[in-house]
């Protein structure tokens, strides 16, 4: 189970993301995370750094050429409602957040959504 951070009331996630979705970020100033497409029901933050990391470098930059990581508060009461799922190693774990509920994570966000690791993929990639 993820601890909770410094903030007593908060809990840390992560979210590994591509250049599109990093450039909504930008537009909502880090603060809100954009609606789901059709074809993505369930926001999938994640509850470590690694793991975040892993997608990114592994996926984001093999479909765009870049991948971040970011991290987020989300109040800890609001993320008590989703169970943490183990989706591989000790280590691949997430919260499954249906799309229909994120409007409210975005409300329970507490300060703003940071990029904390970048990765390049091969020049002109």
């Amino acid at each position: 189970m993820n601890a909770p951070s410094k903030h007593e009331d908060t809990v840390t996630l992560y979210r590994p993301v591509g250049p599109e979705e990093l450039a909504k970020l930008r537009d909502s100033a880090f603060k809100r995370w954009p609606p789901r497409l059709p074809e993505q029901p369930i926001f999938y933050p994640v509850t470590n750094e690694q793991y975040a990391a892993e997608i990114a470098e592994r996926w984001n930059i093999k479909d765009s050429g870049y991948g971040a990581v970011t991290r987020f508060q989300v109040r800890a009461a609001f993320m008590a409602r989703y169970p943490i799922q183990k989706v591989g190693g000790a280590h691949h774990t997430e919260w499954w957040v249906p799309a229909e509920e994120l409007e409210a994570l975005n409300d329970e966000i507490v300060g703003t959504i940071e990029v904390i690791r970048e990765f390049h993929g091969p020049a002109g990639g």
